[in-house]
């Protein structure tokens, strides 16, 4: 495994452990769903550099998801769609981490924490890490 792999993946695997940690905050359910997006953003960052392709200075989980030649389910490109609207930038920590209709709920963040675990497992399997 490529050196720049291994740092994306442990940068993706401590914004999943971040995640996890704060979830049961509900004030801080925009931060849990931002650290989601990173999480998967390094891990397809990850693939991509595995792969050989350098990665992208992207937020967009689809273009990457893409970019990658990732293949996923209709249902989980979906929910990686719902997670793709999370990124903002972060120059606006008050909207860090928001979805369309504002905060994520708990339940969403607990589907998205699952979500960003299974993914990221994919991406260390296909990687053999």
């Amino acid at each position: 495994m490529k050196p720049i792999t291994k740092e994306w993946l442990i940068a993706a695997e401590d914004d999943l452990l971040s995640a996890k940690k704060l979830v049961t905050e509900k004030r801080l359910t925009n931060i849990v769903a931002f650290h989601c997006q990173q999480c998967i953003e390094k891990g397809l960052k990850a693939f991509m550099e595995e792969r050989g392709d350098k990665s992208v200075k992207s937020h967009d989980l689809l273009r990457l998801k893409d970019l990658a030649g990732l293949k996923i389910s209709e249902k989980d490109y979906i929910f990686l769609a719902t997670i793709n609207e999370i990124y903002t930038d972060s120059r606006y920590p008050g909207d860090m981490g928001l979805m369309p209709h504002g905060k994520p709920t708990l339940t969403e963040v607990n589907e998205f924490i699952l979500f960003s675990e299974k993914l990221l497992d994919r991406i260390k399997q296909e990687i053999g890490y």
